[in-house]
């Protein structure tokens, strides 16, 4: 195995790390909700449980459980139109 540098070694991690918190977080505008799982429900058929707070909660929660946690992220259908071309595009939801 051949030494890296300090300094390559964190070039190494931010590169990698960079994508994965883009898909962690939500997009502007995106309102995200945890859920646990509603006892008895399973990955192959998820049921919706109690709704955490937080992420954090959720993560907590999932660890004591052992368990999964969902994300939840609410969308409308828009139409769209431009000139004669007329397309659906997604919407987050806005919180009432």
């Amino acid at each position: 195995m051949e030494a890296t540098s300090g300094n390559s070694m964190r070039q190494v991690r931010e590169a990698t790390a960079t994508p994965r918190r883009r898909r962690r977080g939500a997009a502007a505008g995106e309102r995200v909700r945890y859920f646990l799982p509603k006892p008895g429900s399973s990955s192959q058929k998820p049921e919706l449980g109690e709704e955490a707070a937080s992420e954090a909660e959720a993560l907590v929660e999932a660890f004591r459980g052992p368990q999964l946690f969902y994300t939840l992220v609410a969308w409308n259908s828009v139409p769209e139109l431009n000139g004669s071309e007329a397309k659906i595009s997604k919407r987050p939801l806005t919180p009432e």
